[in-house]
């Protein structure tokens, strides 16, 4: 099998279908998919089984990433979170194409935000350029959207399931000083949700976010809780 798609869901009864909708159009066609799942109290398991897909138990978003892996079939992960969207029906085709000719180990995509804010937009356009600019030396993506190769996966022992935030920028970034190549991909963006900005307050997430930057470059990893993070703790969407 040529990849497999990992999903860490705690009550994700919401947004997964939406998120298996475009799953489900894809062109390409050499996947599974694996939820991993903490322990969620809605229809999420049940909604993820209906779709195909393999359930196991998950946890936080690193260690429930580490859970998919650890059951996967695929030469190549790619770990995305429940409330992405594909762009069409040629994202897996052709980012997996790019990823095999650029010859990458570990990689990202531009985040496009599914809203209409000028700030949302301007503020997610900085971060993929910054991401891009610095690709080469010192790596950064979210959780949104990585993919790796399972060999490398495996030999950097997956994701530190001690750090208690920014856990995929210091997945990538150790990926990049162990020596693997990794690359923003631009055969097409992800659609990611906006709702932790609509619900933490988009003041506070920039902050959250500059703090953990300067704490990886100055200390490093984040092994302690500066403030608080909380999973999956958004109000169901109205009808």
């Amino acid at each position: 099998m040529k990849l497999s798609i990992v999903i860490p869901t705690k009550n994700e009864e919401a947004t997964l279908p939406a998120l298996f909708e475009t799953i489900n159009a894809q062109a390409f066609r050499d996947f599974e998919v694996i939820v991993a799942d903490a322990h969620s109290t809605d229809r999420t398991r049940e909604i993820a089984a209906a779709f195909g897909a393999k359930v196991v138990d998950g946890g936080m978003p690193g260690p429930g990433r580490n859970r998919g892996a650890e059951v996967a079939n695929g030469d190549i992960l790619l770990f995305v979170d429940a409330d992405v969207k594909f762009p069409n029906e040629s994202f897996l085709k052709d980012v997996i194409a790019e990823f095999e000719e650029r010859e990458v180990h570990v990689a990202t995509c531009r985040l496009k935000p599914m809203t209409k804010r000028w700030d949302d937009k301007f503020g997610h356009a900085v971060f993929n350029n910054y991401a891009k600019l610095f690709e080469r030396v010192r790596a950064h993506a979210a959780g949104s959207c990585i993919i790796a190769r399972r060999a490398v996966h495996e030999a950097i022992k997956g994701f530190d399931e001690r750090v208690v935030f920014a856990e995929d920028q210091e997945y990538v970034q150790r990926a990049l000083k162990q020596g693997h190549c990794f690359r923003l991909l631009e055969s097409h963006p992800m659609l990611v949700s906006v709702r932790r900005l609509d619900k933490d307050g988009r003041l506070a997430i920039a902050g959250k976010y500059l703090y953990s930057e300067a704490h990886m470059l100055l200390k490093g990893p984040m092994f302690e809780h500066m403030f608080e993070y909380r999973f999956a703790h958004f109000d169901r969407p109205k009808d």
